[in-house]
C-alpha cells in the first residue's frame, strides 16, 4: 500500500525529537510513513491498526513501536461525547545513533532493528506514567526520559506485528489512489463490495486493479477485505452477545459456511472456539 510521507522535522521545530499528546473525535484513516521511529500509546480509542501488511483491532492501552519508513495508520469510529486520545513520540535515526554506540544500549539497538515489522508491548502503570509525562518534560530531562522508556521497553516481552518486513515504495501518483480505495473498504466492508466497484473508484480495469492492489498492499483484494471482516468479527464475538450467524452477516459475509471457512483459515479455529477462549 502506498503511503503519504509525513514531514516530522518541520513539526518538531528545534527539539531533538517530537513528543505530543492529542485528542480528536476519532482516529481518521491516514496511511502514511516517515523516516523517524515512532512510539504510539493509545490512551483512549478503538478501531483498526494497519502496520505494513498487518491489520489488527486495537483498543485502550495499545502500545506500539514502529520502525523507520514503516507505513501505518490507526482508524477509529466517531462515538458520542468520547474523544480518542493518544501519545505519540517520534525520533530520528540521527538522534538515537550516539546512544546505540554504548555497550549498555545493545538491547535498545536490537529492539529498534526488530521494529521494522512493528512491535506491540504490554503496558503497566509505571510505563504509562513515564510515557505521558514525557510530553511535558523539558531540557535534558526530556532526553533522559525517552532513553529510559526505550530501555524499559527493550527488556519487556513483546510481539512483532507484521508477518514480514514491509518495504514501502514511494509513488505520489498512487498515494491518493490506494488511500481512496482502502478508506472506501474501511467504511463499507459490511456491505457487498464487488471488485468492479473498487476498481471503478480509481478508474482501472478489474485486471489492472488486482495487480495494483496486490503490489501496493502485499495482499489480494479479496484477502484484504476478508481480513478486515474477520477482525471485526473477532471484536464482535468478544464484545457483543450476538450469535455467530448474526455476526457473520453483519460483517459482510453472504453465507455462514463461507464465514466459518474464512475464519478458520485466518485464525486456525472456529468462531465458537475463539469466543470461548477469549471469554476465559
Amino acid at each position: 500500500m502506498k503511503a503519504t510521507l509525513e514531514n516530522i522535522p518541520s513539526e518538531k521545530g528545534t527539539s531533538s525529537f517530537y513528543a505530543y499528546r492529542f485528542q480528536v473525535p476519532f482516529f481518521e484513516f491516514k496511511w502514511h510513513y516517515h523516516p523517524e521511529f515512532e512510539l504510539t500509546y493509545i490512551v483512549k480509542g478503538s478501531g483498526y491498526r494497519i502496520v505494513g501488511n498487518s491489520y489488527e483491532y486495537f483498543s485502550n492501552g495499545d502500545l506500539v513501536l514502529l520502525g523507520s519508513n514503516l507505513p501505518h495508520t490507526w482508524s477509529g469510529k466517531l462515538e458520542d461525547d468520547v474523544k480518542s486520545d493518544a501519545v505519540v513520540i517520534q525520533f530520528s535515526k540521527e538522534f538515537i545513533a550516539p546512544f546505540l554506540e554504548l555497550n549498555e544500549s545493545v538491547l535498545i539497538k536490537n529492539m529498534l532493528q526488530h521494529s521494522e515489522r512493528g512491535i506491540s508491548f504490554e503496558i503497566d502503570e509505571a510505563l504509562v506514567s513515564e510515557i505521558t509525562d514525557l510530553t511535558e518534560a523539558k531540557g535534558v530531562d526530556r532526553v533522559l526520559k525517552l532513553i529510559s522508556i526505550l530501555d524499559v521497553l527493550s527488556k519487556k516481552q513483546a510481539r512483532l506485528i507484521a508477518p514480514n518486513a514491509f518495504h514501502n515504495v514511494v509513488s505520489k501518483k498512487n498515494e491518493l489512489r490506494i488511500n481512496k480505495v482502502c478508506s472506501f473498504i474501511q467504511n463499507n466492508f459490511y456491505n457487498k463490495i464487488s471488485l468492479k466497484q473498487a476498481a471503478d473508484l480509481i478508474y482501472l480495469t478489474e485486471s489492472n486493479f488486482c495487480k495494483f492492489f496486490k503490489k501496493a498492499t502485499g495482499k489480494t483484494y479479496s484477502d484484504y477485505l476478508n481480513e478486515l471482516r474477520i477482525n471485526e468479527a473477532c471484536r464482535m464475538l468478544v464484545q457483543s452477545e450476538k450469535t455467530i450467524s448474526q455476526i457473520s452477516f453483519e460483517c459482510g459475509f453472504e453465507t455462514l459456511s463461507y464465514f466459518n471457512r474464512v475464519f478458520f483459515n485466518k485464525k486456525g479455529m472456529t468462531p465458537s472456539t475463539f469466543k470461548k477462549e477469549k471469554q476465559i
